[in-house]
């Protein structure tokens, strides 16, 4: 019986095929794949945006929303309506195609990654070899749609929005890559389905997930760090610093494009999440081995809703940072510590199994991080603030 909980969308597709002709079988199997994503994860976006700012209010004590609906839940569909009904007003200079076309591409890259993503045992829809390098090039197509918002829009907020954003997103995409690598050697593969099925393995009741060695909770680390920053999100949300560039790259949208962007920036977060639950966190397969018989697709959608909840939690708690102290971040202590994780990886490998390699392992990564916030500390990039009040 829990197989079979497990498995009933599959078997449900299975058992609908049986009524389409063999002609139209692979359009049909396409669409039947494809939508359960384009519905779960737009209802999960606005499930989010209710939450984010009820959690919000709660930490900063003030109100969420509490007016729309009872206790303020129909409030992301008062948000939807008023966006599609709201004024949709372009710039004279700007270049009207480009500036419609900015927000389309932002969505359609940010659907695309979910191709290769494992929702559960057996639910993905595109299971490529090469599947983790197929979410970073697609994903890369968001500094393209960045670039294309600034730029068409003809306002110097916007291009300096859009700048500083793809400088962001660049400086931390190396990052994000270079924390992937330690689980592509350790599994020798690029498919997501393959990583995360060599990860739903158990010794007694604990699970082989990535993130149980020292190289793969350095590298899960690094990878929430760089995907928070490539999400835009706080404390890296310089890019829609209001009180520098008013609303960075989107300044002059409005209207059903402003949602389109709005709506892409968290189907973005969703999908990094996602991947870092693949590739470090075991995917769908279960914490225990004696909770399997939970659906695969319940442990995904949970560990998802933990890292948005961290999200969230970060967002309230973080002051946002400086545009030097972002880019020194980047380039100075998380693409090194990346390296390093790497050779640490490496040293795991091929040393033998046992608790020396734990000891030298964690050595190495702990010596890095010492030696790298020492550095950045020693030139004031980072230093303890100071407050001062007048007498």
């Amino acid at each position: 019986m829990p197989q079979i909980i497990d498995q009933i969308f599959v078997l449900l597709k299975h058992w609908l095929m049986g009524y389409i002709p063999a002609l139209l079988q692979p359009v049909v199997s396409a669409i039947l794949s494809v939508v359960p994503v384009l519905i779960a994860f737009p209802l999960l976006f606005a499930i989010t945006t209710v939450l984010e700012r009820k959690g919000l209010g709660r930490m900063q004590n003030r109100y969420g929303p509490n007016r729309v609906g009872p206790f303020g839940f129909l409030q992301p569909m008062a948000d939807g309506i008023k966006s599609l009904t709201k004024e949709d007003i372009i710039p004279r200079t700007a270049d009207h195609l480009v500036h419609l076309l900015a927000p389309v591409v932002i969505v359609i890259a940010s659907f695309l990654v979910y191709a290769v993503l494992p929702i559960g045992r057996n639910m993905v829809i595109v299971n490529l070899n090469a599947g983790v390098l197929f979410f970073f090039a697609v994903g890369s197509m968001v500094e393209l749609s960045v670039f294309m918002a600034g730029w068409s829009s003809r306002s110097k907020y916007s291009l300096l929005g859009a700048m500083r954003a793809i400088a962001q997103m660049i400086s931390y995409e190396i990052p994000l890559v270079l924390a992937s690598i330690v689980v592509i050697m350790a599994a020798g593969s690029l498919s997501t389905v393959t990583i995360v099925n060599l990860q739903a393995t158990y010794t007694g009741i604990w699970p082989h997930w990535y993130v149980f060695t020292p190289w793969g909770l350095t590298g899960f680390v690094i990878f929430m760090i760089a995907a928070t920053a490539e999400s835009n999100r706080c404390p890296f949300d310089l890019p829609e610093g209001e009180s520098e560039i008013i609303a960075g790259y989107y300044i002059e949208y409005s209207g059903f494009k402003f949602a389109l962007f709005f709506l892409g920036e968290y189907l973005g977060m969703f999908a990094t999440s996602a991947m870092a639950i693949t590739l470090f966190l075991g995917g769908w397969a279960a914490p225990f081995s004696f909770l399997t018989w939970i659906p695969s697709y319940v442990w995904f959608f949970t560990k998802l809703l933990a890292l948005i909840a961290v999200f969230i939690w970060i967002r309230g708690t973080l002051p946002r940072l400086r545009m030097d102290q972002l880019m020194n971040f980047a380039w100075k202590f998380m693409l090194p510590l990346s390296l390093i994780n790497i050779f640490a990886a490496g040293v795991w490998h091929y040393m033998p199994a046992g608790i020396s390699r734990w000891f030298v392992v964690t050595l190495i990564v702990a010596l890095a991080c010492i030696l790298l916030s020492r550095g950045l500390r020693r030139n004031k990039w980072f230093h303890v603030r100071t407050y001062r009040f007048a007498s």
